[in-house]
């Protein structure tokens, strides 16, 4: 069980940072005085890339189902129905994810962020107290389609779908961009300004939970799951590939929830941090809706990366 202690935890440097953009002199001249349209942009929005549970394709034993038929695509789909709680692995060598699955038979879309090879998943099912025993079991050699695979489409913390409000809105921003870092720098903008940190929510000591995008937009708060998930949810929808990682940050070992995107744009945008060329970048929403000091938010060794989806 993983307790998100949030940045919203930590104190903040003395001299408040406000997050502002600052862009290049390509981007500027793009603006528009109060009142007048913006002009559209030439970014070229790839199709929807969804994520999907196929019944029909899925190995099953009738009861517990986990569906393998589109694992070069960079996920694994299962459902189970059973009156114990349910657990779902996926296990690369060394490497074990246990995310919790809904035992009413609702589908959940599950990552495979270890890269190509052999898998195996496992549904457990729960015995008594915290033990779980297999309940059903298969395994998949997978090579991605690509290494993006996984960062492109939606999953179990990152859920959205095309007629999700936060999709619409990043279509909006994509329509009047010339490149992926405008998009990236018009959704940081927009989640610092538009979601405020709950204060409430972090000092609830939540377990990990699934966050829902269109939710945080709609109340206006959230705390770093929500606004990572959120970002993510935006950026993929455009095509650009963008992870939600868990991990620690500095000097606190605070567990804290934050993205890292892919540009292979040779521009940048600065949104108080730099876009490098072909390397994923760090982008944490929540330091930064908070006024926290950018020096810290850009420096990596302040993170720990512990897991991603």
């Amino acid at each position: 069980m993983i307790s998100l202690g949030c940045s919203g935890e930590k104190s903040t440097p003395e001299t408040q940072v406000t997050p502002k953009l600052s862009y290049d002199e390509t981007t500027a001249n793009k603006s528009e005085e109060p009142g007048n349209s913006k002009p559209a942009g030439t970014y070229l929005t790839p199709d929807f890339l969804d994520a999907v549970f196929h019944e029909d394709l899925a190995e099953t034993d009738g009861v517990m189902f986990i569906d393998t038929s589109a694992v070069s695509e960079g996920y694994v789909a299962a459902a189970g129905t059973s009156q114990s709680r349910l657990k779902f692995q996926v296990i690369f060598g060394e490497t074990k994810y246990n995310y919790d699955l809904p035992n009413d038979g609702t589908a959940k879309i599950f990552p495979l962020q270890s890269g190509d090879g052999y898998y195996s998943f496992r549904i457990m099912e729960n015995i008594v107290d915290s033990k779980y025993a297999l309940a059903f079991e298969t395994g998949a050699d997978v090579s991605l389609l690509s290494e993006f695979e996984p960062y492109l489409r939606p999953n179990i913390y990152v859920n959205y779908t095309e007629s999700s409000q936060c999709v619409k809105k990043c279509s909006e921003f994509a329509a009047q961009s010339d490149s992926a870092p405008e998009i990236i720098t018009l959704v940081y903008d927009y989640v610092c300004s538009s979601v405020s940190y709950d204060y409430e929510k972090a000092a609830g000591g939540l377990d990990m939970y699934e966050p829902d995008p269109d939710a945080t937009l709609k109340s206006g708060k959230g705390i770093c799951l929500d606004y990572a998930s959120l970002a993510a949810s935006m950026l993929r929808s455009q095509g650009i590939p963008t992870k939600l990682i868990f991990g620690y940050v500095a000097p606190d070992d605070l567990y804290h929830a934050w993205n890292m995107f892919y540009t292979e744009e040779t521009g940048w945008v600065s949104v108080e941090f730099e876009i490098n060329e072909k390397n994923w970048n760090r982008l944490d929403l929540t330091f930064s809706a908070n006024g926290s000091d950018s020096t810290f938010i850009g420096n990596g060794t302040n993170y720990a990366d512990v897991y991603q989806y």
